[in-house]
């Protein structure tokens, strides 16, 4: 069973919180309509409030800019089939289990980069993660991130450019989607490319990085109060032995996609979901098995 979830807008408590969602959504102006209406549930909102420290003005300016980033990058139209050779090598993929609390799991392994197309890179990113949050059970709005280092060095490093806007995109255009993120045995040489990177994080991202060494007791006890060892692959310090299966993993997003294609129409009764307003979203996710046992 799933731990009660820790409400993750603590700093606005009582009966500020409706008013400020009100006072958000009045200051946007003109009422919203087509996907930005359907953005911009309730929910959203607050999430924006939350990583402005409930800032309404603050909170508009970051929440317009998503909305302008949303209209021309487009998330909720990419499709499994424009990014696939993305995910040929596992380098991202969502996981087949929940962390301790319910929360959905991507696990990403720079290591394995495959390609050097920058564009693409993101939009295989920004693909799983709206798959993440699609895939969220119904009371969690937030994700875990775990990150394995085997393989990576200094020849197959991402690029600061690409990291750059991978911070970009997930704490300016995905505010309180983020739980926590696991950086797991980087090598020592990392450290110079993280002292750059951290550079760009804001305080509340910051916060939720948590670094893992297998040697180091206390932090290999922290990733254990998260994550329940026998769902987590060898390579992440787990007892399961997992491996990567680009074909299943594949015919899972293609049914995915079909199930997005419907989140997003316009022509239907709208509801709230995972904090996003959409309506008859698809049945209940099953589990998703991309990773099978060998």
């Amino acid at each position: 069973m799933f731990r009660r979830k820790s409400h993750p807008h603590s700093e606005q408590e009582g009966e500020d919180q409706p008013h400020k969602v009100k006072e958000l959504r009045t200051s946007l102006g003109a009422p919203l309509s087509g996907r930005d209406l359907q953005y911009c549930s309730d929910a959203c909102l607050r999430r924006y409030l939350e990583a402005r420290n409930w800032n309404v003005e603050k909170s508009k300016k970051m929440l317009e800019e998503t909305l302008k980033w949303r209209l021309t990058f487009k998330p909720e139209e990419i499709r499994w089939h424009e990014v696939a050779i993305e995910g040929e090598t596992g380098k991202a993929y969502r996981a087949n289990f929940h962390d301790r609390d319910g929360r959905t799991v991507l696990i990403l392994r720079p290591g394995m980069q495959n390609t050097t197309a920058l564009d693409n890179q993101m939009r295989h990113l920004v693909y799983l993660i709206e798959n993440a949050i699609l895939n969220l059970p119904q009371d969690q709005e937030q994700m875990s991130w775990l990150i394995d280092f085997t393989g990576w060095s200094l020849t197959n490093n991402v690029p600061i450019k690409s990291a750059r806007e991978t911070v970009n995109i997930l704490q300016n255009h995905y505010p309180e989607r983020l739980a926590v993120a696991f950086l797991y045995n980087p090598p020592r040489i990392f450290e110079a490319f993280w002292k750059i990177v951290k550079y760009f994080l804001d305080p509340k991202t910051m916060q939720k990085v948590k670094f893992v060494y297998p040697k180091n007791k206390d932090s290999v006890e922290l990733m254990k109060s998260y994550f329940d060892m026998d769902n987590l692959p060898n390579e992440l310090g787990g007892k399961a032995n997992l491996k990567y299966d680009h074909e299943e993993f594949s015919r899972q997003m293609t049914q995915d996609d079909v199930k997005a294609a419907k989140f997003w129409s316009f022509d239907i009764h709208h509801t709230e979901t995972n904090g996003y307003s959409a309506a008859e979203v698809a049945p209940k996710t099953e589990c998703l098995a991309p990773p099978v046992k060998v």
